[in-house]
This record gives C-alpha cells, sequence and structure tokens, in this order.
C-alpha cells in the first residue's frame, strides 16, 4: 500500500497554557472520506487548525505525501494542495457570489473562464445567484460557496471540512453530504470533522473518535455506525 497522503504523527497542541491535543496521531490514504468525530470541545476544530498551520503544533509532525508541513505557514501549506473550509464559512458578505469565487480564483491556476465554468456546472445554485449578495444567502448556499471557493485556489489534494452542516436544515444537510461524496469521486480526499455523528459515519470510510485531545477509537466507519453501545458512550448518540 503506498504512504498515506495525510500523517499526523504523535502531536501537541496548546492554547497558551492549555494543553489541547495530546500525542494525537492519524491517518488518511488517498481517495478516502475520513471522520474525526467527537463530543463538543474534544479538540476536533483544533486538529484541523493543527494541520493547517493556524495553530502549530508544539511537538510532533505533519506530512503530506511524505513530506513534512508543520512549521509551515497556512499559506504554504494551501500551496500543497491542502485546502480548509472553516465552521463559520466566513464568506464576503458584501460581496456577490461571482466576487467571492473571483477572489479565490486569483490565487489558482488555469484559465479563470474554464475554472468558473466547472465551478457552476458543479453548483448550479451558484450559477443562479452569481450576483447576489453572499450575505444574503441561505446557509446551505453559503457552505456551497464557501466549498466552490476552496476548490478555484490552488488544486485541492485534501479537503479538510469542520462542520459542514452546522445550522443547515435537514434537507440541506442532505444536499450537502451529497455535494462531499462527489467531491469525493472526483478525487479530492477528506477530512470530515462533524458534530452530526450520524451523517458523517453514513459518508465516511474510516472514523476516528477524539476525546479530551486524544484519538480513542479507530475504525471503518460502518462499524462505529452500527455499534450503538459505542456510540452512545463516545458521542452520547442513542
Amino acid at each position: 500500500m503506498s504512504d498515506p497522503l495525510l500523517t499526523v504523527d504523535g502531536i501537541d497542541t496548546h492554547y497558551g497554557e492549555s494543553h489541547i491535543l495530546s500525542d494525537l496521531s492519524l491517518s488518511i490514504n488517498e481517495g478516502e472520506i475520513v471522520a474525526l468525530v467527537g463530543r463538543n470541545g474534544a479538540g476536533k476544530t483544533t486538529t484541523l487548525r493543527s494541520v493547517m498551520g493556524l495553530t502549530p503544533p508544539t511537538s510532533g509532525v505533519v506530512e503530506m505525501a511524505g513530506e513534512p508541513i508543520d512549521g509551515l505557514d497556512p499559506h504554504q501549506i494551501r500551496e500543497r494542495g491542502v485546502s480548509w473550509i472553516p465552521e463559520e464559512r466566513r464568506v464576503f458578505g458584501s460581496l456577490t457570489v461571482e466576487e467571492n469565487l473571483r477572489l479565490a480564483a486569483h490565487s489558482g491556476e488555469g484559465s479563470q473562464s474554464e475554472r468558473f465554468t466547472e465551478v457552476y456546472d458543479q453548483f448550479p445554485r451558484l450559477d443562479e445567484r452569481r450576483d447576489q449578495q453572499a450575505g444574503t444567502m441561505s446557509g446551505g448556499e453559503q457552505q456551497m460557496l464557501a466549498i466552490a471557493r476552496a476548490l478555484l485556489g490552488p488544486e485541492t489534494d485534501l479537503l479538510l471540512l469542520d462542520e459542514p452542516s452546522e445550522g443547515l436544515a435537514p434537507q440541506i444537510v442532505d444536499d450537502v453530504a451529497d455535494i462531499i461524496r462527489e467531491l469525493n469521486e472526483q478525487g479530492v480526499t477528506v477530512l470530515l470533522v462533524e458534530q452530526n455523528a450520524e451523517m458523517a459515519l453514513e459518508l465516511a470510510d474510516r472514523a476516528y473518535v477524539i476525546e479530551t485531545g486524544e484519538i480513542v477509537h479507530e475504525s471503518p466507519a460502518a462499524e462505529l455506525l452500527e455499534d450503538r453501545d459505542l456510540m452512545e458512550s463516545y458521542l452520547g448518540v442513542r
């Protein structure tokens, strides 16, 4: 088997004096969707921030395709094929859909017209709303915009998704899940952090459970989803 696309090996991460992640290790193979699930405050978002260099680990190693990326600035990590979509989505509300996308496309490669055509083909809802201010869109539409914007920058090999279903209606959650699945089928590897554990596990190939900054369980996602005792013990899901 080839080396993992992402390797996180024994990292510790602090916020000031607070020790958030402790000797945390995980790996993601190319083409997988991997879910990182756990209760609120367990360290899920900090794990993504550590990979992206936004809250750098104080020890341990993070590698992308066998090359160390811990210690690099976030924009350097982005150039190595890692995209991060935060829980807050952070679209520019006063700008239109097209203006949001053009800002992202400015940092990418290739013909802008070709890349815009591809994105609008993939997200027809955004095509319909290209002249609408992003701040007036629904939460689901903003999530689509955030994903599209990430894809328009430098080529994305690994997508870090933080709580993509947060605040969305159930039908829109299903739409977002379909988008994640389609992206994966097109070759994007995904590390998915999600409070909606059942949604995440239905999407994922494998799962890690994190508690108080430590990985306490790893298994195929379907296996964890079917084990209701583990789901209740680790995640409070009956």
